[in-house]
C-alpha cells in the first residue's frame, strides 16, 4: 500500500507538489497523469526517499519512507524514467550486484534471476555488456532489478518511453500479470494509451495539485475511448 499525506515541496519559492494527498490500495495500478512540469517525477523522488518532502508523509507498506527507510525501500522496486545501468557489467551481473544491495542470499538471487529472464525474454543479452544494450534492453533488465527482491510495491516513471513495439507489449503484459498477483503498481506516465489499457485508477496532477481522480473499470467493454479521455486530458490541464 501507498499513502502520501499532506505532502509539500518546495524549491526556494515554487512550490512544485503542493499538498497532496493519495492512498492506493495493494494490488491497485496507479495512473499518475500530468503535463511536464506538473510534479509527477517530484513526487516519485519523495516516494522513493531521493527528495525530502518540504512537510507531509510518504508511507509505503506502512513504513515512513523519511523516517524508517530501510523496510520502506525493501519493500518496494524502483525504475526511474532513465534507466541506468553500469556500461561495463553484463546483465547478470547487474542483477547479482542488486540481489547484494537487498541483502538475497546467492541461491535465492540465482534463482529469480533464472524466472526474469524468462519472464522478460532477456536470455539472449543477458550475458553481454550493457554498453551493447539497445533502449529495451535496459528497459527490461531495470525492470527486472526493480523486481528481484519480490517486492510489494512498484514504483515506476515513464515504462515504456523509448521501447519498440514487441518490448512495449512484453512489458506491459508482464505488468498486467503481477498486478493480477497482488503487485501494486504506482506508473507515471504521459502516454494516455497506456494508461487506458493498464490502470484501474487514475489522478491528474496540475501545477503540484491532483485536479482529477477516477477509480477505472479496465473491461474492455467499460473502457472509456482513447479520444474521450485525451479530450478530459487537455481540459482538465489547459
Amino acid at each position: 500500500m501507498i499513502e502520501l499525506q499532506n505532502v509539500v515541496k518546495k524549491f526556494g519559492s515554487f512550490t512544485a507538489v503542493d499538498n497532496l494527498n493519495l492512498k492506493i490500495q495493494a494490488g491497485q495500478f496507479f495512473g499518475f497523469l500530468g503535463p511536464n512540469g506538473a510534479g509527477k517525477t517530484t513526487t516519485i523522488k519523495m516516494m522513493t526517499g531521493l527528495f525530502k518532502p518540504t512537510s507531509g508523509f510518504c508511507f509505503i507498506n506502512g513504513h515512513n519512507v523519511h523516517w524508517d527507510p530501510l523496510p520502506a525501500k525493501k519493500s518496494f522496486g524502483y525504475v526511474p524514467d532513465q534507466p541506468y545501468l553500469y556500461d561495463k557489467l553484463t546483465g547478470r551481473e547487474f542483477l547479482y550486484f542488486v540481489g547484494g544491495l537487498f541483502e538475497m542470499p546467492p541461491d535465492e538471487v540465482k534463482k529469480r534471476i533464472g524466472e526474469l529472464i524468462d519472464m522478460f525474454e532477456i536470455g539472449t543479452f543477458i550475458d553481454k555488456r550493457a554498453e551493447d544494450y539497445s533502449q529495451g534492453m535496459r528497459q527490461r533488465v531495470v525492470l527486472s532489478a526493480a523486481l528481484l527482491h519480490d517486492p510489494k510495491v512498484l514504483i515506476i516513471d515513464e515504462p515504456i518511453v523509448g521501447l519498440d513495439p514487441r518490448s512495449a507489449r512484453l512489458v506491459k503484459d508482464t505488468l498486467k500479470q503481477k498486478t493480477r498477483e497482488g503487485l501494486t503498481v504506482f506508473m507515471s506516465t504521459h502516454l494516455l494509451e497506456i494508461v487506458e489499457e493498464l490502470c484501474d485508477r487514475i489522478a491528474i496532477i496540475k501545477s503540484g495539485k491532483i485536479i482529477y481522480e477516477e477509480i477505472r473499470d479496465t473491461s474492455r467493454a467499460h473502457r472509456r475511448s482513447n479520444g474521450q479521455l485525451e479530450a478530459m486530458f487537455l481540459e482538465l490541464t489547459k
